[in-house]
């Protein structure tokens, strides 16, 4: 996801705002500029929005990212050839997360992809890369008999994310349908739900590390499925959420963000995502790229620091606290809401990268002592 870290506040609007826009104004946010869509980054307190989506849940618009509907008889085996992973062995109803890569084997968007029917399939991906995905899906169908749709335009996706997310939505009016499935909704898998007389999707995934379901509903109805939603998580604690909570909560999780843990210049394996890939695929885009990569490439790693002063992207790495070279770089960083400590991800030197090895952050001048820790940082309760 090309979106920063540590979302900077836009002084004047800017970029295209979603369905939701009027409502985020209403509740007090402040926003900014993301992957080109003027988008809330607060309503009223980065820890807060936090702690919320950890102990109860929370609310977040994430309209910005681009839907792609591929439809045709040869949809599963194109996606097969275009995406990183086995997208025709999926069942109807299940979801999976894949990449887009380039020929070189670098990363050209990180998505997740969804089979609606045996012909049918949806792709969601990142905001700042829906033209780089829209290109590489359009060049990729040749010889396929495959329609590729962009319908970022017409939809508005909302995500419930917390441990209360599942009764916010049964409690939520007019929500109709869906309470025996969410009973029965397994991890990446959707079913179908009615706001009022429009269709719903509704996927049980999320980008913060917590248990959650993402709803897809056309933007005339968008707005009124905000309020109910916000009207039935009031009793539980849920409150709307904006892009530097989600961007904590990511991190304490250990997903990566396109930008910085991953881009064109990453393959999936230095991303920790080698699993993410099927090699025994005949052929798909990168795969050429993946075989001839260097083995000694920086990989992603944890890291782990005492006191209050967090690493941040950019921040160099050092193997000794007297290094006068650097042995990576701090990819994202924050002092952790849910755990109380600093913490980090980086790319280092694969011989850095050991876990328990002790590391060196240059935060502005200072060397604190950082150690390697395998991801995620935080895993919430089963």
């Amino acid at each position: 996801m090309t979106e920063p870290t540590a979302p900077h506040e836009s002084a004047a609007p800017a970029g295209r705002v979603t369905a939701l826009h009027d409502r985020h104004r209403t509740l007090g946010a402040s926003f900014t500029d993301f992957g080109g869509w003027l988008m809330p980054v607060r309503y009223s307190s980065d820890l807060a929005e936090h702690h919320a989506v950890r102990t109860a849940a929370g609310l977040f618009d994430i309209s910005h990212m681009a839907e792609f509907t591929l439809t045709g008889p040869d949809a599963a085996s194109f996606l097969d050839y275009a995406l990183a992973g086995v997208i025709s062995a999926m069942r109807v109803g299940k979801a999976k997360y894949s990449l887009v890569l380039a020929e070189s084997g670098g990363i050209v968007d990180d998505v997740i992809v969804y089979r609606i029917e045996d012909a049918r399939f949806l792709v969601i991906a990142n905001a700042g890369n829906r033209d780089a995905v829209a290109t590489a899906l359009s060049e990729r169908a040749g010889g396929y008999e495959v329609e590729v749709a962009d319908d970022t335009d017409d939809m508005s996706l909302i995500a419930v994310q917390g441990p209360a997310a599942r009764v916010v939505l049964k409690m939520t009016t007019d929500l109709d349908g869906i309470e025996p499935a969410l009973d029965e909704l397994g991890y990446y898998a959707w079913a179908e739900g009615v706001f009022g007389h429009t269709p719903v999707f509704i996927a049980r995934t999320g980008y913060t590390g917590e248990d959650g379901y993402e709803l897809l509903v056309d933007n005339d109805a968008a707005g009124e499925l905000w309020d109910r939603i916000l009207e039935a998580g009031d009793a539980v604690g849920l409150v709307p959420a904006g892009l530097a909570a989600r961007d904590t909560l990511r991190l304490e999780a250990g997903m990566p963000l396109y930008g910085h843990e991953l881009s064109l210049d990453v393959s999936p394996a230095q991303a920790g995502l080698g699993r993410v890939v099927a090699f025994d695929k005949e052929d798909f885009v990168g795969k050429s790229g993946l075989l001839a990569a260097a083995s000694d490439a920086p990989v992603l790693v944890g890291l782990v620091s005492e006191g209050r002063r967090a690493g941040r992207a950019g921040y160099p790495v050092f193997a000794d606290p007297d290094a006068a070279d650097a042995v990576g770089e701090v990819t994202s960083g924050a002092l952790s809401p849910t755990l109380g400590h600093p913490i980090a991800m980086a790319f280092v030197a694969p011989d850095a990268s050991e876990p328990g090895t002790v590391l060196f952050i240059d935060v502005r001048g200072t060397r604190i002592p950082a150690t390697v820790t395998t991801l995620p940082f935080y895993r919430r309760n089963p």
